[in-house]
C-alpha cells in the first residue's frame, strides 16, 4: 500500500516576519529580506502607583504569629494524613489476611501482669 502525501507547494512553506505593536523602527532591506532594528528594552513599570497608603504601620508581630499558627496547621494536617494512611493499610492488610482465610491475622497484645 503506497502512502499519499498531500500535495504542496512552495506558498505553504512561508516564514512570516514578526512584527511587534510598537512604533515602527527604522528599516534595513538585506537581500529579499527587511530587518529591523532592535530598540532598548522599555523599562519596567512601577509598582507604585497601585500602592495605596496604609492607615497604621504593619504589624510584624501579629504577622509572625499568623504565620506560625499558618505553619502549625500545616504541620498538623499533614501528620493526619500520614497517620491516616497508614491506618488505611494496615485495615486492608488486616482484611485481605481475613478473607484469604487466615488465622492470626491481627496480633493482641496482653499486658504482663
Amino acid at each position: 500500500m503506497k502512502s499519499q502525501r498531500p500535495i504542496t507547494s512552495d506558498d505553504e512553506h512561508r516564514v512570516l516576519q514578526f512584527r511587534p505593536r510598537t512604533t515602527p523602527s527604522p528599516v534595513i532591506h538585506r537581500g529579499s529580506g527587511i530587518v529591523q532594528k532592535l530598540h532598548a528594552a522599555p523599562e519596567p513599570l512601577d509598582l507604585s502607583r497601585y500602592e495605596q497608603p496604609r492607615e497604621e504601620p504593619e504589624d510584624f508581630r501579629h504577622r509572625m504569629l499568623a504565620n506560625i499558627a499558618a505553619l502549625a496547621f500545616t504541620i498538623a494536617l499533614t501528620a493526619i494524613g500520614i497517620w491516616l494512611a497508614v491506618s488505611i493499610a494496615d485495615l486492608r492488610r488486616t482484611q485481605d489476611c481475613v478473607l484469604m482465610g487466615r488465622r492470626d491475622c491481627v496480633k493482641i497484645t496482653t499486658p504482663h501482669i
